[in-house]
């Protein structure tokens, strides 16, 4: 009951947010946005935290009331979406191109959920929690911003900050550098640290994350700064210092049951949507819309990954093309093609996988084949859909991906996890070149990652439960990356973690996109479809809309522009 009772407030907060978001930074007062003065500190906060999930992993419903209209080139939005597609998590299949693959046009929601809607509401907030004595709205506001304006960095470089939400004051914002934005939200998360721990008149109502456990606030608070210190390592030489003085307190996210992700309750399908928005977007009445990644379920295929059946759902067990199955130019064309003389080169899957893995290849912009009941999709992890058991389209009553079928949407979004923390560790053990503590730490993170992943197929209380792999396979499967990994050279080593860290932060793509541009691994995977695809983007193009109406932002020539801590030479060599 107590669980009923919560995910009602939350879906009665979220139609609140929906409905009234708060104001936004237009010249006009808009009727659809709540003006400060007509808020509550609570609603600000909900405000705040749903539009910051939203910032990671977007919208599925495109409420008229939302920061989240034009989806742009891309099926969705959120920034997860776009690092998930350019290291290989989803297909890329806007363009082969990576000049096209993102237009400025496709950022822009992102772009006004960021500044108009999370930094405004936060500037809104702030003065009044200050006069209530609220300093746990503060705390939350705080390690939120910090999250947002890095993220922001990650992928644009250097953004408007200082100036930034200045309302008529000021419509053109400057840059600041994205070094001096990562500084303040270094500051930030040490203040947090202080107003979760300081004494407080009025809690907040409504926490998404955590309730009012505030010693795990402080730990997560943690965590992002060793996170942050780990992503600018390359140009902060006392970063992998500050990331052990913090592990040595002990304050940190440990333990899988303290991961700080947010919960979809998945109680409404529309107005608002409550559902996982990757659910949303592929249990439809059309049927699936993302093409998974065939890189991804050939590297868990192939190495009998037990989480494969919970990120994965087939809709088939047979792929045109695939050994034994005839080839079907009416719902795969490539079936009839043969494979690029760059992909036989470099040995990369093409096409088609078996076992009915029915997903495209990177950079194939093919159009869209009457495919939607027949292409692999989400699954129950992290998504809230189906745990795949081979059902396929033998369960007339659950077919394919019906909607409500699975988990209903009832999925996550990880950001900050136990896991993670296990891998970061590996990858500084890599760098002071001590491959035991790193080999040690990569199946840590791997044990935890499988035994969290495993945890959600009673999402889906129609799945045949005895297809789940048992204690002895995910031993093998430990065993065997334990085993490549002592075999490997330094560079083969830096694959297997990388390959192995990709796979376990399935479902938040900013975390996948900023190790591949930091470290450069892996070097594996899947290639282009186009073998002169262009240099593979390392920071997005600033927003068309803010472009055009800040006169102190000139568009970039190109992607190719490097974040201020990405110092290598050059590109990832897995083009």
């Amino acid at each position: 009951m107590k669980n009923i009772n919560k995910y009602i407030l939350i879906v009665t907060s979220l139609f609140l947010v929906f409905s009234c978001e708060t104001t936004e930074l237009d010249l006009t007062e808009d009727p659809n946005f709540l003006t400060p003065d007509q808020a509550g500190v609570d609603l600000f906060l909900t405000s705040i935290q749903e539009d910051f999930v939203r910032q990671i992993e977007g919208d599925a419903d495109f409420d008229a009331n939302d920061n989240w209209q034009s989806g742009g080139n891309t099926n969705g939005d959120g920034l997860s979406l776009f690092g998930s597609q350019l290291t290989r998590l989803f297909a890329l299949t806007s363009s082969n191109q990576y000049n096209t693959a993102y237009l400025g046009s496709d950022s822009d929601d992102e772009w006004v959920n960021a500044y108009q809607g999370i930094l405004a509401d936060i500037r809104s907030m702030v003065p009044l929690a200050e006069a209530n004595g609220q300093t746990r709205h503060i705390a939350i506001a705080q390690f939120i911003e910090a999250y947002v304006i890095t993220a922001m960095v990650d992928f644009y470089g250097d953004i408007p900050y200082t100036e930034a939400i200045g309302g008529s004051d000021n419509l053109n914002p400057s840059l600041d550098s994205g070094s001096s934005v990562y500084d303040a939200a270094l500051v930030l998360l040490d203040n947090a640290i202080v107003n979760f721990q300081n004494d407080v008149t009025v809690e907040p109502s409504i926490i998404f994350f955590y309730g009012d456990d505030y010693d795990k606030w402080v730990n997560a608070a943690n965590t992002l700064k060793m996170r942050l210190y780990n992503q600018r390592r390359l140009v902060d030489p006392t970063a992998l210092a500050s990331i052990t003085a913090i592990l040595n307190t002990g304050d940190y996210i440990t333990d899988t049951a303290d991961d700080f992700q947010f919960s979809w309750p998945a109680t409404s399908a529309s107005q608002p949507d409550t559902r996982h928005p990757r659910y949303g977007l592929n249990y439809t009445a059309t049927g699936a819309g993302d093409y998974m990644s065939n890189w991804l379920m050939n590297q868990m295929d192939t190495s009998s990954d037990p989480r494969i059946r919970y990120y994965f759902y087939r809709q088939t067990d047979a792929v045109p093309g695939a050994t034994g199955i005839p080839p079907n130019e009416e719902t795969l064309q490539c079936s009839l093609q043969t494979a690029p003389a760059h992909y036989v080169a470099g040995g990369f899957t093409f096409c088609n996988l078996d076992n009915g893995y029915w997903g495209r290849d990177h950079g194939d912009p093919a159009g869209i084949p009457p495919d939607g009941f027949l292409r692999t999709t989400f699954g129950v992890y992290p998504v809230g859909g189906k745990f795949d058991d081979d059902r396929f389209d033998t369960d007339p009553d659950n077919a394919g991906v019906a909607l409500g079928s699975g988990g209903a949407g009832a999925g996550i979004t990880p950001i900050l996890t136990a896991a993670w923390v296990d891998f970061m560790q590996a990858e500084i053990a890599m760098v002071n070149g001590n491959t035991m503590a790193a080999r040690t730490f990569m199946s840590a993170g791997l044990t935890k990652s499988i035994a969290k992943v495993q945890g959600f197929v009673s999402l889906d209380t129609s799945a045949d439960t005895s297809f789940e792999p048992s204690a002895a396979d995910v031993t093998t499967f430990i065993t065997s990356v334990e085993t490549a990994f002592d075999a490997a050279d330094m560079a083969g080593k830096w694959d297997i973690l990388g390959e192995q860290y990709f796979i376990a932060v399935f479902g938040n793509g900013i975390e996948s996109y900023n190790f591949y541009r930091r470290t450069g691994y892996p070097t594996t995977l899947q290639a282009s479809l186009n073998p002169s695809p262009g240099v593979f983007i390392r920071s997005l193009f600033y927003p068309a809309n803010e472009v055009n109406t800040n006169a102190n932002i000139s568009q970039k020539a190109d992607q190719t522009q490097p974040v201020f801590w990405d110092t290598n030479a050059s590109a990832p060599v897995a083009n």
